[in-house]
């Protein structure tokens, strides 16, 4: 499988502790690839699911001269403070990784807004989808057994709980005896701990979003943090941190990846010398090379 070396613009999020409400504008793209980069079979807005009324859509992209094969699968997270933006905003790496070799599979979540779709909300429907894909993995020549996450900002922590935990809502008997726990998991400027940022404005949006502070409710802010659960049979983890990211404190990645290696888990720490949104072509280029090598290594058998 060829390696990638155009320069992805990744998902634009406001600050992640930004009052509910506020709906940033993702910059625009850059130039789409290609056409021969584009070929290969895309399935946009397949639902995978519904929950308290709200359809949820994934799409999938498959590589380009797919000889019919199951190929690894790859869940990926869009970011936005778990209340704004949506799928579309992956569909340029997910069309990346599926020239790579891949199946692509960006997916949408329940937002939070109005008090509305509070966490677990999120957590779920991502935990759906994974097992959505496996119950459907012989349409999509997705490989089951091989299946990571990728995910952005609040998307990365959504995308390191996959990578955690084993299904918190297994009522749906449609997907009851298939995992939501993924493989490998590449996560770019994550919160990693929601209670250590020091923003008293962050700290009254993550209070509404888990339905509690943390004097009150210290428990579901735990449940929320992926550092609480760190253990050494989390899939192997991939941290992409900007030393500079002014809305992710650096020091949170420097703590997920302390307390993994304490725990005997595989993670690797990519640092790079960039902002939150990774604004710079060399930082660009860089996450994009070492996310697909980290799931070549861990996804596919043979590259």
């Amino acid at each position: 499988m060829p390696l990638v070396c155009a320069v992805f613009i990744a998902v634009a999020v406001q600050p992640l502790w930004a009052q509910q409400g506020a709906r940033p504008t993702p910059p625009a793209m850059p130039d789409a690839p290609p056409a021969a980069m584009r070929a290969g079979p895309v399935h946009e807005n397949l639902v995978y699911g519904v929950a308290d009324g709200q359809t949820l859509l994934l799409d999938i992209f498959e590589p380009a001269n797919n000889d019919g094969l199951p190929r690894p699968g790859i869940i990926m997270i869009h970011g936005g403070a778990w209340t704004s933006f949506d799928k579309s905003t992956m569909r340029q790496l997910a069309q990346f990784l599926a020239v790579a070799g891949f199946v692509a599979i960006p997916v949408d979540y329940r937002l939070f807004h109005d008090d509305l779709n509070r966490w677990p909300a999120q957590l779920d429907d991502v935990q759906h989808a994974v097992r959505w894909v496996r119950a459907n993995s012989g349409k999509y020549n997705v490989d089951r057994n091989h299946i990571g996450a990728y995910g952005h900002s609040a998307g990365a922590q959504l995308a390191l709980m996959l990578g955690m935990m084993e299904t918190r809502d297994n009522s749906d008997p449609a997907v009851a005896k298939y995992s939501s726990k993924v493989q490998a998991v590449v996560e770019t400027s994550g919160p990693t701990d929601l209670a250590a940022q020091p923003d008293p404005d962050g700290m009254k949006f993550v209070a509404s979003f888990l339905g509690g502070d943390y004097a009150t409710h210290p428990e579901v802010w735990r449940d929320a943090s992926p550092i609480s659960h760190v253990a050494k049979s989390n899939a192997p983890i991939l941290i992409i941190h900007g030393t500079r990211d002014e809305m992710v404190p650096f020091a949170q990645a420097e703590a997920l990846n302390d307390a993994l290696k304490k725990a005997g888990a595989n993670v690797q720490f990519l640092r790079l010398d960039s902002d939150h949104m990774f604004n710079d072509p060399a930082a660009h280029r860089q996450l994009v090379l070492e996310t697909q090598a980290f799931f070549y290594r861990y996804l596919a058998s043979t590259p």
